[in-house]
Parts: C-alpha cells; structure tokens; sequence
C-alpha cells in the first residue's frame, strides 16, 4: 500500500529544490495574452470597425433614386428621405411603399440603377 504523506513530502521537497524567478516568470506568463490580443484585434476588431465606418457613409450618401437592399431582403427604390426620423420610403413595386429605417439598408444595389438609367435613356 502506498504511504500518501511520503508522497506529499516529498513534492515539497521536489518544489523548494529548484531556484525561484517569480518575477521574470509571471512577465513571461503575459506574453501569450499580449500576442492573443493583438492578433485578436488586428484579425476581428479593426475590420469590423473599418466596415462600420464604411457603413456610415453609405448611409449618408443615399440619395432619392437610389437602389438598395434592406437588411430583411426588400430589394426597392428610394422615393423619399425623412432626415429628422432617420426613414425613408422604398418603392418596391409599383404602387407598393414601404417605410423603413436608414440604418436597415445593408448595400447599395448599383447594377439596378444603372439598368434603369439605361432604360430612362433609351426612352
């Protein structure tokens, strides 16, 4: 049968052998979250920013004709812009408006518009 307190003796002996560099040690144990950060933020957080700014003027930058696509899916055309509540209106069928926040248009749909400046030229 083994004796379990010779075994805790002798790891304290085992532990007090060895000469201590807490110091140098602990630095040394904050590298790797340093490293895992900085690559944290330099593959997640610093595009996802830049994104967001790009988002914004975007935004900004809609204009009454404009082609875009909301973040549910609707595929319209801007008819009007309300500045003071941040909406706009969308038609996105003939005869068919849909009111719908700016913040919700994910992307500016340029291949629609440049169809229909065709089709406006062409009559």
């Amino acid at each position: 049968m083994i004796d379990l307190s010779s075994l805790l003796v002798s790891s304290a002996w085992a532990q007090n052998a060895a000469p201590s560099t807490e110091t140098s040690s602990a630095l040394m144990n904050l590298v790797p979250f340093i490293l895992i950060f900085a690559v944290f933020y330099f593959l997640v957080i610093r595009p996802q920013q830049k994104k967001i700014i790009e988002h914004d003027k975007m935004i900004k930058a809609l204009k009454i004709r404009d082609c875009v696509v909301t973040s549910g899916g609707l595929h319209g055309t801007i008819v009007s812009i309300d500045e003071a509540s941040a909406t706009m209106l969308l038609q996105i069928a003939d005869g068919v408006k849909v009111k719908v926040n700016r913040d919700s248009v994910t992307l500016l749909d340029s291949s629609s518009t440049k169809k229909d400046d065709d089709k406006a030229a062409q009559a």
